[in-house]
Parts: C-alpha cells; sequence; structure tokens
C-alpha cells in the first residue's frame, strides 16, 4: 500500500538543468517529500526524471518522494488552484524557475521573472516557510563598472538584455522582503557550464556558443571574435555540480539566513585565456578578428538567420567590464570544503560532451 506523505520542500525550475541536479540532492540528504511546481508542457518530461532520481536514490515505488503539480508561476496562485491545500505541511521552497534566454523579449521576462517571483514569494509566505531560497545571477551587476561583491545591487547600473534588468528586479523584490525580516537566502551563480567531472549538461548557451564556432571551422584554422574590451574583461564560469554543491551546503546552515551568495569564480581567466583554454582543447588553432561589438553581432545574427544555432546576445559578454569577487562566499564554503574549480581543470570534460552532443551547425542531437 502507497505510503501518502505531505511535502515538506517546494521547488520551482523542475525538470530544469540546475533544478533537477539540486532536487536529487536535497532527497538524497534526507530533505522530502518535495513539491515540484511543473509546467503542463513539461509534465511527461518531469514524470520521467522524477522517476529515474527516484529509481537512483533506492526509493520504493510506494514510498514517492517526488510530488509534480502543474502550475505556473506567472498566475498569483503559481495555478495550484486546490492543489495548494497539499502544501500545507511545507517548510522551505527552493525559488529556480525563471527564463534565462539572453535574447528572451521584455514582456515574458517580466511575467516570469518578476512577476513569476513575486508570486512564489507571496505563497511561501502564506505558507509561513522557515526558510526561501532565491536563485538569482551574479549578472544582476548588468555592466557595472568595477568589482561587483555580495554587498551590491543597486548600483544605478544598465543592463545587456531584459533578461539581466528582470533579474535584478526580481532580486530587490526578495532582498526588499529580507530586509522586512523574510528568512531567505540569495544565491547568485556566475555562468553555469556542465559538470566538471562529466561535462554533462542539457543547456549550450552562453560559452557553448564559442564552441559552436570553433566545431564550424576546420581545426587548421578557426575565426573568433576580439573585442576592443576584449583583454580587460573575465568570463566568470562555474560547473553545475559546485553550483550545487554550494547551494546544497549553504542552504543547510542557519547562519546563512538573510545573506547573500556569489557562487562564481574567485580567479577567472580574462576573455582572451577563456577563448585560447576552449582552442586548447579542441586542438584548433585560431586566430582573433579585432571588430567592434555591432560588426560581431550582426555577422552572429545573419547566422543565426542561416540556422546555426547560436546566441547573438552572447557578444555583449566579450567586453564585459564587471568583475565579480565572492569574499564571504569563499569563507563559508572553505567551511564546507568547497571551493570553486578552476575552468583549465575541466575544460576537457566541457568540450568532449559538447563535442558529442552538438552538430556541426551547431544544433543539439536529440
Amino acid at each position: 500500500m502507497a505510503v501518502v506523505t505531505r511535502p515538506i520542500v517546494l521547488l520551482t525550475g523542475f525538470p530544469g538543468f540546475l533544478g533537477s541536479a539540486l532536487l536529487e540532492r536535497l532527497l538524497a540528504r534526507g530533505d522530502g517529500p518535495v513539491a515540484c511546481l511543473v509546467q503542463p508542457a513539461y509534465r511527461d518530461v518531469a514524470r520521467r526524471r522524477a522517476r529515474r532520481i527516484e529509481r537512483r536514490l533506492g526509493v520504493d515505488a510506494d514510498d514517492r518522494q517526488i510530488h509534480l503539480y502543474e502550475g505556473d508561476i506567472t498566475r498569483p496562485d503559481l495555478g495550484l488552484g486546490t492543489n495548494q491545500a497539499a502544501l500545507e505541511d511545507v517548510t522551505a521552497c527552493y525559488h529556480l524557475a525563471a527564463v534565462y534566454d539572453l535574447g528572451v523579449e521584455r514582456s515574458l521576462a517580466e511575467a516570469v521573472n518578476v512577476r513569476g517571483t513575486e508570486h512564489v514569494l507571496a505563497v511561501a509566505d502564506s505558507l509561513d516557510v522557515d526558510r526561501f531560497h532565491y536563485v538569482s545571477t551574479c549578472y544582476v551587476s548588468g555592466r557595472y563598472d568595477g568589482v561587483f561583491t555580495e554587498s551590491h545591487l543597486r548600483e544605478d547600473q544598465s543592463f545587456n538584455n531584459h533578461y539581466e534588468a528582470t533579474k535584478y528586479r526580481a532580486e530587490v523584490a526578495v532582498q526588499d522582503r529580507i530586509a522586512d525580516g523574510f528568512p531567505a537566502t540569495v544565491y547568485r551563480p556566475a555562468i553555469v557550464v556542465g559538470d566538471s567531472r562529466t561535462g554533462e549538461t542539457d543547456k549550450f548557451d552562453g560559452p557553448y556558443n564559442l564552441l559552436r564556432l570553433l566545431f564550424a571551422q576546420p581545426r587548421w584554422l578557426s575565426a573568433t571574435f576580439t573585442l576592443s574590451g576584449s583583454s580587460g574583461a573575465e568570463l566568470n564560469v562555474v560547473p553545475r555540480d559546485f553550483v550545487v554543491d554550494a547551494i546544497a551546503a549553504l542552504s543547510d546552515r542557519t547562519d546563512t539566513v538573510g545573506e547573500t551568495y556569489q557562487l562564481c569564480d574567485p580567479s577567472p581567466l580574462s576573455v582572451p585565456q577563456f577563448v585560447d583554454a576552449l582552442a586548447d582543447a579542441t586542438e584548433h588553432r585560431t586566430i582573433r578578428l579585432p571588430t567592434t561589438r555591432r560588426i560581431a553581432t550582426t555577422a552572429l545574427r545573419a547566422l543565426e538567420r542561416a540556422s546555426f544555432d547560436i546566441e547573438p546576445e552572447t557578444v555583449a559578454y566579450l567586453d564585459h567590464p564587471t568583475r565579480y569577487a565572492c569574499p564571504k562566499t569563499t569563507r563559508t564554503l572553505a567551511e564546507e570544503g568547497l571551493e570553486a574549480p578552476a575552468f583549465r581543470s575541466y575544460v576537457d570534460q566541457i568540450v568532449a560532451y559538447a563535442r558529442d552532443s552538438l552538430t556541426t551547425d551547431g544544433t543539439q542531437v536529440n
């Protein structure tokens, strides 16, 4: 006979890239059952992934630890309706759901990233949760000219795109709640890539656009872009397993309530060094073509129109002026035996997985 146990954790962002890995970690340490808010379009994927996670953890089929609820964070009640009553025992909420597309239209970004976060906050407040965990991004910094730490947020910065601008406004909403005594913790990952041990990922965006360009060209000579500000710009990248390890460790501590943690590489590569690391791992001989941001973006838009799967918005990060520092995060994670690995230590795994997963025109292999 099935054991019916009400969820004690609410998670948004499943079956997404980070949400799936974090869900498995939470269950492995005994923080379940977990209620996952799932968009109807991803119901079947979520069901299959949930069952795989439970099988890996040895969960008995009659003792489900993952409860899937169809919903939508753009609706005030999260689209739960009468199902919200099933969440009355929830004491912790992890909010990861967001639109991460750099080219997202403003209206969609506003609906999901801003109003969606406000709706999740309201539901968590109505449930009187003990802890609220919000996954933001380092790029709430926008194009801040200088060193951006955990204590920075409202800096009158400009933004590269609607993704950054709306994630900024969403974090402002969370930080305002924290100022009023709401028990929340904010996590700001840098650019998240695949697993540092296996390279595994299901999100081939951001830096993977540079790999797409390299894979589409001959190894004996491949061209990459360089902007006038690239030499002084950093590309701050962290692997998924580090981000999940860090959130799991920090969320399990009581002294992290009310704090903000930047999950970034404290010693990142410059953009030219990052491109060189990819070139070395792919065994491509490369030349850098000096150009302007406008010309590079126009060229990538032309490739995009020619059905090459690439994000022209990536160009803005080749001369990104912000440098990220995480002194508080580094100190706290050191107590947990954690630190961000150097990109060169796992670039081979990232490249190998991408090579097996992407076609020469940049599209993902099904």
